[in-house]
């Protein structure tokens, strides 16, 4: 997987379950250490395309 996949709720047990290595970054708008490291996330997915990277707003999606 080339990019960095925005995840929810309802669709984060099913990416996890179909990829055998993840990275999740959970991340919230008002973080500012999550802002820092985005950037390194979605380099980190363009280089290792043997890991499945997706980004979850914990704001948004309080379930997982």
């Amino acid at each position: 997987m080339s990019k960095t996949v925005e995840l929810t709720d309802s669709d984060f047990d099913k990416f996890v379950k179909e990829n055998q290595n993840v990275v999740v970054d959970c991340w919230a708008a008002w973080c500012g250490p999550c802002r820092m490291l985005s950037p390194i996330i979605e380099q980190l997915a363009e280089e290792k395309t043997n890991i499945a990277f997706a980004k979850l707003d914990v704001d948004k999606n309080r379930a997982v």
